[in-house]
């Protein structure tokens, strides 16, 4: 294993050209080793690259006279590179992504991995990220590790193979930050209508922006809730020091609130440091449907839009990619499957400026999750139990929650 200075770092050492590279999504996307490869792409050479959510500014349209872009869908800046129409889609299930890795249906022959300073144990931690990283360093024929000090050291499930790592870049830089979204009236009548659902005792899963940020500010007054998600914001901290979440409940990593990425501020990261109620599991824990058998589990999502029979669309509308498959199916069908659980559907009931109603006749992109795996859909105009309607029964409950203005043209 090498040690690299930043300023030395010559990615032709380690990268050949057609080589298929994936590294740390959102929060953990290492950015001195990204950058150093747009900066110097041109000299290594034609690859590919495997992208999840992005944060970064690293990634322009332009970038792709060399780069070709692959990723399960464009979530945060990437968005840019589907616009552009660089961006090629892979549809699979979040869940699934380590075992495409493994099993070389996603090319992993470089790995770029951002990794904490050693912690109390004397090991790295995989800092805000660890989501599908293990199976990345034990599947590539080259990992470069970017070491930040300015990263948490977290409790993970696992460790840093060190004996696969080829160079280590060390960096002191901060890491990416999401601020809380503006949550506006529409996501507080949307969340009100969504904690109506949240009993004491549930477990949550739930991803980050402004419905799951108001949510998490209106349930402050229920006792011992859980975590179990595959992101969580700045909201978790307000939770914990309210002594609303507890973990106490959760047949699993009880006492632990369980996320795969950290997704947020200094006051998330800084909650993070090194404190064992918060642990960083990989993707195959959590959204595994073994694991997934939790009671009272509450699977808040969100979507482009809904049909009149309940099917959900989070991916495309028309051909313009805006989201993914990601774990909504997984996580969806396990909170309906839950006893004394929900999978709630959260969106506002219009688009474009109120020109498109998100509940509609037909669905303008992709079926994610089937209409049998949606118990409650909510919108700020309230919620349709779906559960055990008939057909006919789920679009009179569906319009009756859509916006007023387009309720005629849905009857």
């Amino acid at each position: 294993m090498r040690r690299i200075r930043a300023a030395d770092l010559d990615l032709r050492e380690f990268i050949r050209p057609g080589d298929h590279i994936v590294w740390g999504q959102a929060t953990g996307e290492p950015l001195t080793l990204t950058e150093a490869l747009v900066a110097q792409r041109h000299a290594i050479g034609p690859v590919s690259v495997f992208l999840a959510s992005c944060f970064s500014d690293t990634l322009r349209p332009e970038h792709a006279d060399t780069i070709r872009f692959r990723s399960f869908g464009p979530m945060g800046t990437s968005r840019a590179l589907a616009k552009a129409g660089v961006l090629d889609i892979v549809p699979v299930h979040f869940g699934q992504i380590h075992r495409y890795i493994q099993d070389g249906q996603i090319g992993c022959d470089v790995a770029f991995v951002q990794l904490s300073p050693p912690g109390p144990n004397g090991q790295h931690s995989f800092g805000l990220s660890n989501d599908y990283l293990q199976t990345m360093i034990a599947t590539a024929r080259v990992v470069i590790a970017e070491v930040n000090d300015q990263l948490p050291w977290t409790y993970n499930e696992g460790a840093p193979d060190l004996g696969r790592i080829t160079a280590i870049v060390e960096t002191s830089r901060p890491p990416i930050q999401l601020a809380p979204t503006k949550i506006g009236t529409t996501e507080q009548a949307i969340a009100a209508n969504v904690a109506c659902y949240i009993e004491d005792g549930s477990v949550l899963q739930m991803g980050v922006g402004a419905i799951p940020e108001a949510v998490m500010q209106g349930i402050g007054d229920r006792r011992d809730l859980g975590l179990h998600s595959g992101m969580v914001g700045d909201s978790l901290v307000g939770l914990v020091e309210r002594g609303v979440l507890t973990n106490a409940t959760k047949p699993i990593d009880t006492g632990k609130s369980v996320a795969g990425v950290l997704l947020g501020t200094d006051r998330l990261y800084r909650f993070a440091e090194r404190n064992p109620a918060l642990l960083l599991r990989p993707s195959w824990h959590t959204h595994a449907g073994d694991v997934l058998r939790i009671p009272r589990l509450v699977s808040i999502n969100t979507a482009l839009e809904v049909d009149l029979t309940g099917q959900v669309n989070a991916e495309a509308a028309g051909d313009d990619w805006l989201g993914a498959v990601g774990g909504q199916p997984d996580l969806v069908r396990a909170g309906h499957r839950s006893p004394g659980g929900h999978a709630i559907i959260a969106l506002p009931s219009t688009a474009r400026g109120g020109r498109t109603s998100r509940i509609c006749k037909t669905l303008n992109g992709p079926v994610t999750t089937p209409r049998s795996d949606v118990d409650v859909v909510v919108t700020e105009y309230g919620a349709a139990d779906l559960r055990g309607l008939t057909v006919s029964e789920r679009a009179q409950a569906l319009t009756a929650i859509a916006h007023p203005e387009h309720r005629d043209a849905l009857r």
